[in-house]
């Protein structure tokens, strides 16, 4: 990585501070550290380019609908950031690529991944939603969204809005989303981890423990 190169991440990474300062605690700047050391971390282990994923990394939920009025504004913000900055234009339609690609969409993602670059940020950015870290970010949105912890009572598990049926609709579903090795070597011991507090949580709540 040039000096160039280094400099637009580290103004990436401010950009992602002050975007992520009054962020909800499952999507703020600590989770985008995270993942940006991941990606990082598993980019080493293959031929991937690391300017890529590390600068794919910093800026990927700033686009995120969730946190935007609509996913068209937020790719257009992470857009206008890369033109602004001077990324080269086939990085920059490299990263749009990769952001637009990787979201979760009910289990499914729009478009298979097709880079390596792509393949580790998404990685690592499924690996934060996944073991304690996990567990714990998908109580906190449900906690700041006002949902409760668990609906028992529901008949039909599909019309819970919950944080352990979260556990069912995504976190569980994600280890065999993996692309690479590595990651899906982290995803089997996070995911076991899981399925132990799953186990713990329901004994506690029908008081068998």
């Amino acid at each position: 990585m040039n000096e160039q190169q280094k400099t637009i991440i580290s103004q990436a990474k401010q950009e992602a501070a002050a975007f992520f300062k009054h962020a909800d605690p499952a999507h703020d700047f600590w989770h985008t550290e995270r993942v940006a050391k991941q990606a990082v971390e598993l980019g080493r282990e293959t031929e991937a380019d690391l300017y890529v994923v590390e600068l794919t990394a910093w800026l990927h939920d700033i686009a995120d609908k969730k946190l935007n009025s609509t996913e068209e504004e937020g790719l257009d913000n992470v857009r206008s950031w890369l033109d602004s900055h001077g990324v080269e234009e086939d990085i920059s339609v490299h990263v749009m690529d990769i952001i637009e690609t990787m979201s979760f969409r009910n289990g499914t993602n729009k478009a298979e991944m097709k880079t390596i670059e792509g393949k580790v940020v998404q990685d690592a950015d499924r690996l934060d939603a996944m073991g304690a870290i996990g567990i714990a970010r998908a109580f906190a949105y449900s906690g700041t969204h006002g949902k409760p912890l668990h609906e028992p009572a529901s008949a039909d598990r599909r019309d819970r809005d919950t944080a352990i049926q979260h556990f069912f609709d995504k976190l569980l579903r994600l280890k065999s989303l993996m692309n690479t090795d590595k990651a899906k070597q982290l995803a089997h011991h996070r995911q076991r981890f899981m399925v132990s507090y799953l186990e713990q949580f329901y004994s506690e709540w029908e008081q068998k423990l």
